[in-house]
């Protein structure tokens, strides 16, 4: 009997170190693609990059004089919430915000944002960014999305198994549409959080970045939407990086004062 009760422990044990292995290797699966060298244009096996281009290490700083309107401003913070998110997408940003232009984009109000990058999508011209104004401004004074971001946390564990390598990109793609069309159909269209805010600007201007439900796209995502990267989800038109308004831990926190969706 004895023997019997150590047997169970023990396989009650590993058991539990099993299934912890399978919860990191889920949240570390990196989608693949077959793409094209660019320096040969031969045909070449790609690992989404999830870690973050910077001016350590071939990035570049730049100032809010460079940035153009309708540019995506990603950024992370050195609060729990941003570590969570962070944690949760295996990503280095956890915020998204979109840029309207008049320098209104940083400033210096005390300590926490340690991160912000900004992409830009080669197409956008004046009147996209007229369009994307106006959508902000419609939608300023209504409420978070928050009922899409409780539904975001089991969304995105469950949908590292539609990410695991060697998943061709249309099975991935429609993998996580279709997740996403049972876990978040109860979610509301007319409220927003960040980078379901930024989607669905660009889709009011007639440019958008995918045809993915914006409901489903994190600040991750946006991020493997540059150019080089392995997309989650089929995607319009790769983002070009911009550069660097900030980088690195900080202790100075920056407040983003272009429309944000919070």
């Amino acid at each position: 009997m004895p023997h019997r009760t150590l047997f169970n422990g023990s396989w009650f044990r590993r058991l539990r170190v099993a299934s912890l292995w399978a919860v990191l290797g889920l949240l570390t699966a990196c989608a693949t693609q077959i793409g094209t060298d660019p320096t040969s244009g031969a045909a070449a096996f790609q690992v989404q990059n999830r870690l973050l281009l910077t001016p350590a290490n071939g990035g570049r700083h730049v100032t809010t004089a460079e940035l153009q309107p309708g540019d995506i401003i990603l950024s992370a913070t050195n609060g729990i919430t941003s570590m969570g998110i962070r944690l949760l997408t295996v990503s280095p940003v956890s915020h998204a915000a979109l840029y309207l232009g008049s320098d209104d984009i940083a400033e210096a109000v005390g300590s926490g944002e340690s991160t912000i990058v900004a992409f830009r999508h080669p197409g956008v011209r004046a009147e996209h960014a007229d369009t994307m104004r106006s959508f902000a401004q419609s939608q300023a004074g209504k409420k978070y999305n928050m009922v899409g971001i409780v539904l975001q946390a089991p969304f995105t564990l469950q949908r590292q198994y539609c990410e695991l390598p060697l998943v061709p990109g249309l099975v991935r793609d429609a993998c996580i549409r279709g997740l996403a069309a049972i876990q978040l159909g109860v979610a509301r269209n007319d409220r927003f959080f960040c980078s379901q805010f930024v989607l669905a600007a660009y889709q009011e201007a007639k440019l958008p970045l995918t045809t993915a439900d914006p409901l489903l796209v994190s600040p991750a995502d946006l991020l493997h939407m540059r150019e080089g990267d392995v997309p989650s989800v089929r995607i319009e038109q790769a983002l070009h990086y911009v550069g660097h308004l900030k980088s690195g831990p900080v202790a100075t926190d920056v407040e983003l004062a272009s429309f944000t969706a919070r």
